[in-house]
């Protein structure tokens, strides 16, 4: 049974990855409700399934990662304040599974990443974008307000000064661009994206699981508002790796000059 319930979010087991594609390439993945719900889905089953220890996130086809929400929903979904809040609620529901989701979370970014791309690109823990890709958020020519969870995500990435600058003019910047504003951690060559993404991907699954987790509840810590970081839950996540099997095995294995085999407890 399919974990999505629309064929415009595709869900793909392989191995330690878990896949999440974005399948709307006749709108460039622009994302409709139904796939934020979709996404939302996904999310949660790979969240709970302990085989999968790294989730990837990409667009189908070759023209777009995501290139925004489906405006052609907006008179629908988003033309009243209550159909506005529903729909807010959804995609951001969606967002944060994503940006919460106790796995290490990678955007394989090819074409165009617009908007609610940027959204859901800025909710995974890293942006691995092809050389030809391009990033923009449009608000300011739709006379969109954006929610402060996405300015948020966006400003603790890319600090103020260049949010600022990606929202004032609303216009596409390049790969190279978004790299030097920190925006994506790697870009490389198109024909090279995918084999990349999935040997770092590989690299990070073979890692001790509980370690990566570790780091990610740390990160988003630090990030918090200091009057808001749970300091026992830092201390909780470190002394679950020291009292671990995998931090038993690590050390063996050093010892033993072997490649460690870790379990995830």
């Amino acid at each position: 049974m399919p974990i999505s319930t629309t064929d415009k979010m595709i869900a793909e087991k392989d191995g330690a990855i878990g896949w999440i594609t974005f399948n709307n390439p006749e709108r460039r993945n622009a994302v409709s409700m139904a796939m934020w719900e979709g996404l939302h889905a996904i999310v949660s089953d790979y969240a709970a399934d302990d085989a999968i220890r790294v989730i990837v996130v990409k667009g189908a086809g070759d023209k777009a990662f995501v290139s925004g929400a489906d405006i052609s929903e907006f008179e629908q979904r988003r033309s009243s304040p209550e159909t506005t809040r529903i729909y807010g609620e959804t995609s951001g529901r969606a967002s944060e599974a994503l940006r919460l989701v106790g796995k290490p979370t990678i955007a394989m970014i090819r074409g165009f990443c617009i908007g609610g791309g940027v959204s859901v690109a800025t909710s995974c823990d890293l942006r691995i974008a092809e050389e030809g890709a391009r990033f923009g958020v449009p608000a300011a020519r739709l006379g969109l307000g954006y929610e402060f969870a996405g300015v948020r995500k966006l400003v603790d990435i890319v600090g103020p000064s260049y949010a600022k600058e990606i929202f004032y003019t609303a216009r596409q910047f390049s790969a190279a661009e978004a790299q030097a504003m920190g925006l994506v951690n790697r870009v490389v060559p198109a024909d090279r994206l995918e084999t990349f993404v999935r040997e770092y991907a590989g690299m990070i699954a073979e890692n001790a699981p509980l370690t990566v987790a570790s780091i990610k509840t740390l990160v988003g810590q630090v990030v918090e508002d200091e009057s808001q970081r749970d300091m026992n839950l830092c201390k909780a996540v470190v002394d679950r790796c020291f009292q671990s099997l995998d931090y038993v095995e690590g050390r063996t294995a050093f010892m033993e000059k072997r490649k460690p085999v870790f379990r995830g407890r």
